[in-house]
């Protein structure tokens, strides 16, 4: 089963609004140990796990709101911007 049949099966089961709270729980969940790693707490393995949580998420909403292919136009254009501000022009951006 492809990634995109799994999101259409969770959105089936759980519904739209439910997903879009668990996205926002996600982004606290990692917010939370960039949070604790900032104050000294060595938690790379659970900054990794949260992130493909809300990286799951991520790509949920963009389903939900028919965006996912808005969001890298709109990815290309921010990392081209930011190739510009740290003076390294990218010829894949």
């Amino acid at each position: 089963m492809s990634e995109e049949e799994i999101y259409d099966k969770s959105l089936e089961k759980f519904g739209m609004e439910a997903q879009i709270l668990m996205c926002i729980e996600e982004m606290s969940e990692l917010t939370k140990e960039l949070c604790k790693n900032d104050r000294g707490v060595e938690n790379s393995l659970k900054i990794a796990e949260e992130l493909a949580d809300v990286e799951i998420m991520l790509e949920q909403i963009a389903l939900i709101f028919k965006v996912g292919k808005l969001v890298e136009i709109f990815k290309q254009e921010k990392l081209a911007k930011l190739s510009r501000l740290i003076g390294v022009e990218n010829d894949r951006v």
